[in-house]
């Protein structure tokens, strides 16, 4: 069984309440749990939240609603230990994480993704934009040399992980999770191209303004 788990987190840092933020009018954990829904390749969908004030959505949109312990809802909180909870409680094959916070990740984003989850061995897999262009870390090339200067589309792309949609399988997970070892990555781990925009996820005001102004790109007729 495929289970989607949309998260969302009440409390936010730098933007407040931003899953419950309208992008053209809808909200953006609606408008997740709706492409979730459209997709049709779940067997089930949950919104995961520490806050109560999600159910009600969940339940309007036709969805299940998974109430996580309050203090897997904080700042502190990681996301490896909110799925591993989630895990414990829902017997599934792949768990596919969708985030609310990348508006612009689309229907046909989703099928392709899960498409190449299914299709292979990998334990994880992990949703990338791949930059063309000349990068540094610490000051230190990564996909190019001081040595000669090469044209961009040469390069070979630097892969930016976006977490817009994220696979798992269970097994593999909590088998991690129980050796004590980092489960997020554990096993075979993948990693899937999307797009610049189905890369974009909303963490500012600004982010989102982005959003509504390229959302025409994306719902085009």
């Amino acid at each position: 069984m495929n289970i989607a788990m949309i998260p969302a987190r009440m409390g936010s840092q730098r933007l407040a309440k931003k899953n419950l933020r309208e992008l053209n009018g809808v909200p953006l954990i609606i408008r997740a749990i709706r492409k979730c829904i459209d997709a049709k390749c779940f067997d089930e969908i949950w919104v995961n939240s520490e806050h109560k004030d999600f159910g009600p959505i969940a339940e309007t949109e036709g969805v299940y609603f998974h109430k996580r312990p309050k203090e897997l809802g904080d700042n502190q909180a990681t996301s490896e230990q909110f799925i591993t909870e989630f895990f414990e409680k829902h017997e599934c094959k792949t768990l596919y994480q969708v985030h609310s916070i990348a508006p612009l990740l689309t229907v046909n984003d989703v099928l392709s993704f899960v498409g190449h989850m299914e299709s292979s061995d990998y334990d994880c897999l992990l949703s990338t934009e791949e930059i063309q262009i000349e990068c540094t870390f610490q000051n230190r090339p990564i996909n190019f040399t001081y040595d000669s200067k090469t044209n961009s589309q040469e390069l070979e792309p630097v892969q930016r992980v976006s977490w817009s949609i994220t696979g798992w399988r269970r097994d593999s997970f909590l088998s991690a999770v129980n050796s004590g070892k980092c489960a997020t990555y554990s096993g075979e781990v993948g990693f899937y191209a999307i797009s610049r925009l189905a890369a974009h996820v909303i963490k500012t005001e600004t982010d989102l303004e982005f959003a509504e102004a390229v959302l025409p790109l994306v719902e085009k007729p």
